[in-house]
């Protein structure tokens, strides 16, 4: 029986708890077989509108980093097959998300224009290699969230038996050791009624010390996941005011907030979770970005199974820092012209607060590409069980890191009306820099990742 179909079955008995069963020298023999080295089906679906998996991305002769990228993509000229609206939603709803079909019903013009498939979101060779290596190592400790022991960087869990499993796949998601937007957008849209959006500029740098070459253990570099670092450049309100964030494998998140009215630094122990962002009038909560971002230890996480989704992949458009923003955004959308759906398998997990916890949105669901683990898809419930937001990730080859990122995401709040433009070059003239092992900014080491470092830099 295959894996997904071991999956499915398990789940409809109940049985995809926290709790998980141990993976075998067996299980493991398969990476690299019928399944991928980093644990999806190789094989394409009967239909054939999954292909085979098809091995890393490679661009066309002459691209280097500030070129843009979507014109150096071999099938840049595709067309839609077809394009799915409030006419026919009902005829594929087998492979729409919840909140997909919400939002085709519910915004008025919606759109989803579906390309053919791709499967090129590969890994480099050593992170292959330590996948396979720590695949039987890898486990969650006793507290039931935090990752206890991996071989990074890697896939700790290629062969997953739960959903906690799942989420720290995508949370060890390689990006290389860094990745940086030298200059990005955050844009909230316009209140019913107004044509007034939220507007933030900024840049960031996300540091990730367990991608250096090797391997490394969620116990290295005093336990550090990553370092984040967040400076607004406009609006001018803002202007200066910067963030530090040290993310944790297994305690709190550190936030360091640097006031320019104040000129020093502060401690938010409070930052994280669904904690309201400054700026946004409480449509950006902390944990929102990439669909999904921090400690996964509020919720408790079920494996639902593996399913075929209509997701947003290979988004070249949204790295087209040369198009203008005002093309990319409509009044209730973004323009269907900058996303672009495909046919893919994703693992779906549904998380539900634990007891004793609290957060704003008491269930999310998620859709994690099996290729590259990223999150391409999730859902937000709130209180009384209807869905909140829908959120896409722009799954996108990285050519520099041979792996996939988010180009960007959108969070549509399907109550208030109102989405979330995140993480776009879009307008900027800049694109997303990914930094390979081996790269030497000095920025690049655990010392800059802190509160003393953020008020020596900040200069406002």
């Amino acid at each position: 029986m295959k894996l997904r179909q071991l999956v499915v079955a398990f789940a409809a008995m109940g049985l995809m708890s926290n709790a998980a069963w141990p993976v075998s020298q067996q299980d493991v023999a398969r990476l690299g077989q019928d399944l991928t080295p980093t644990g999806a089906e190789k094989t394409g679906s009967k239909d054939g509108s999954i292909p085979a998996f098809e091995g890393e991305s490679k661009p066309l002769p002459g691209w280097t980093y500030g070129k843009v990228r979507a014109d150096y993509w071999k099938y840049k000229d595709e067309k839609p097959l077809f394009v799915i609206d409030a006419t026919n939603v009902d005829k594929y709803a087998d492979k729409l998300t919840p909140g997909q079909i919400q939002m085709l019903k519910q915004v008025k013009g919606y759109t989803m224009p579906v390309y053919p498939t791709h499967r090129e979101c590969g890994l480099p060779t050593s992170v292959e290699d330590n996948t396979k290596a720590g695949a039987i190592k890898s486990a969650i400790a006793k507290d039931g969230w935090s990752l206890e022991s991996a071989t990074l960087p890697g896939v700790p869990f290629p062969i997953p038996q739960n959903g906690v499993e799942v989420m720290w796949n995508w949370l060890m998601r390689y990006q290389g050791v860094a990745a940086e937007w030298p200059d990005a957008y955050t844009i909230v849209s316009p209140r019913p009624g107004s044509s007034q959006s939220i507007v933030t500029r900024w840049n960031q740098l996300i540091y990730y010390p367990w991608a250096k070459s090797g391997q490394h253990s969620p116990q290295d570099n005093g336990g550090l996941q990553n370092g984040f670092y967040y400076l607004y450049t406009e609006p001018a309100a803002l202007a200066g005011q910067g963030t530090m964030q040290r993310y944790y494998f297994s305690k709190d998140t550190d936030t360091y907030y640097y006031f320019t009215g104040q000129r020093r630094v502060r401690r938010l122990p409070a930052y994280s979770y669904d904690a309201p962002l400054i700026g946004f009038e409480n449509q950006y909560p902390a944990d929102i970005s990439f669909v999904f971002y921090g400690n996964p230890d509020r919720f408790d996480w079920k494996l639902v199974g593996k399913k075929e989704i209509y997701v947003p992949y290979d988004g070249f458009a949204m790295q087209r820092f040369n198009t203008k923003l005002d093309d990319a955004m409509g009044p209730n959308f973004l323009n269907p012209n900058m996303r672009r759906y495909e046919l893919h398998r994703v693992w779906e997990i549904e998380g539900t607060v634990k007891a004793g916890m609290r957060h704003s949105t008491p269930k999310k669901t998620l859709f994690v590409d099996e290729d590259s683990w990223l999150v391409a898809v999730g859902d937000d419930y709130d209180a009384q069980g209807k869905i909140w937001k829908a959120k896409e990730n722009y799954i996108t080859p990285e050519w520099e890191i041979g792996a996939c990122a988010s180009a960007a995401s959108v969070y549509n709040d399907l109550v208030s009306g109102r989405y979330v433009f995140d993480e776009t070059v879009v307008g900027t003239g800049k694109d997303i820099k990914f930094y390979p092992p081996g790269s030497s900014d000095p920025r690049l080491t655990d010392q800059y990742f802190t509160g003393e470092n953020l008020s020596a830099i900040s200069d406002r």
